[in-house]
């Protein structure tokens, strides 16, 4: 099936851009995208076309508010650039980012297994994940696992999560499982809370900080107003901005600034007159 997307939508970036860990190029062009029990490749036949691997059915009820297609992302790139040269520079060369609206459980978990590692290494364990306690789905393309779900993954055990490559973080993880199956954290029912509220929920949860916590925020609760602050947004701040922290100035839209920020120090440099 062929679908136009008008506004900023570029697949590479989408995938590579840090915020999720199981969106892969399968071959020449072809992006592969994965949530719940929802799988879809993707390919840019020409300017705004696509041709997209699942129903119209399948892609107006669940991947257009995955990719977040109501939003006009050319708009916020334009305001985000007013604030001065290097959010210019930095939305110039983001083009085409999105903040995608994950499931919050696998997005917690793969958070979780984020600190103190690289992207690759992030992939690898969850990945690992979902081939241990995830069911397959065979397309066209492959046989993948889902990312298993919180009764799936209540099975496991630490030596199984060991198992995964998660070092110290498979206690996190266990924790993660047990607070939210004795219901002491409710993914669902912290969507209705603030920002404030929503942190401090996930919180409880050993091994999240600001950091994990913001993450989730921004990706699984589309809580776009929250700026995660890894070591490389931390050097924007520090070396970029000369300690002031700009993305006060963009307010609720400053986590997707932060992607932009994040992409730009992550893949490029960034000349230090801008």
């Amino acid at each position: 099936m062929r679908v136009t997307i008008e506004d900023d939508f570029d697949l590479e970036k989408i995938a590579n851009c840090g915020q999720c860990f199981r969106a892969k190029e399968i071959e020449g062009g072809v992006y592969r995208f994965i949530s719940d029990k929802h799988i879809v490749y993707i390919k840019k036949l020409r300017e705004n076309i696509f041709d997209v691997s699942c129903d119209n059915y399948e892609w107006q009820s669940f991947w257009e508010n995955y990719f977040d297609l109501a939003t006009d992302y050319k708009k916020i790139r334009r305001e985000i650039s007013k604030v001065n040269d290097y959010f210019k520079a930095v939305t110039d060369n983001g083009a085409g980012i999105r903040i995608l609206r994950q499931e919050p459980f696998e997005t917690l978990i793969s958070f979780i297994i984020s600190q103190r590692k690289s992207i690759p290494s992030i992939k690898t364990s969850v990945e690992r994940i979902a081939e241990r306690f995830g069911k397959p789905i065979t397309t066209i393309y492959e046989t993948i696992n889902t990312f298993p779900t919180l009764d799936e993954l209540r099975k496991s055990s630490m030596l199984g999560l060991s198992n995964c490559a998660l070092g110290y973080r498979a206690e996190y993880i266990k924790d993660a499982i047990d607070k939210i199956s004795n219901g002491l954290v409710d993914l669902d029912d912290i969507k209705h809370k603030g920002d404030s509220d929503l942190i401090d929920e996930l919180k409880k949860i050993k091994g999240v900080g600001d950091k994990v916590a913001n993450c989730v925020a921004l990706f699984a609760y589309h809580r776009v107003d929250r700026v995660p602050i890894d070591v490389w947004i931390n050097r924007a701040i520090e070396i970029d901005f000369a300690g002031e922290n700009l993305f006060l100035e963009i307010k609720e839209n400053a986590g997707i600034a932060q992607q932009y920020v994040f992409y730009y120090k992550k893949f490029f440099t960034i000349p230090n007159d801008l």
